[in-house]
């Protein structure tokens, strides 16, 4: 298995974008560093927390966490053989930056990123 670097980012599917970012940036009193019709992101040292307004279409219920790791599609292989199932295969989501999920037996869903 890839080693683990932590969790850096949760993301919420929200319904209503323009007043999750409003909420999310009175919460953390800050601006989101990304801030587009499909993602909005607010850093907070090294945590980042980012709604995403497709979600919930997405077939996401609730945040994810996301733990970041060097090798994607080493961590997903590992998982998978530990039993996992695959809820979003490994994709780009922009500058190299790659995001995968899976779903374990209970259906919790644990998300992996790997920063380019």
């Amino acid at each position: 298995m890839d080693k683990m670097q932590g969790i850096h980012l949760f993301v919420y599917p929200v319904k209503d974008l323009t007043q999750a970012k409003k909420l999310y940036r009175t919460l953390s009193g800050v601006e989101p560093y990304a801030d587009g019709p499909y993602y909005a992101g607010f850093r907070l040292g090294d945590q980042e927390i980012g709604l995403d307004p497709n979600g919930h279409k997405q077939g996401l219920m609730g945040p994810i966490a996301y733990f970041e790791v060097s090798d994607i599609k080493k961590s997903m292989q590992s998982l998978l053989e530990a039993g996992a199932q695959v809820q979003q295969a490994v994709r780009d989501v922009g500058g190299g930056m790659l995001v995968a999920s899976v779903r374990d037996a209970d259906g919790n869903v644990t998300g992996l990123r790997q920063s380019p």
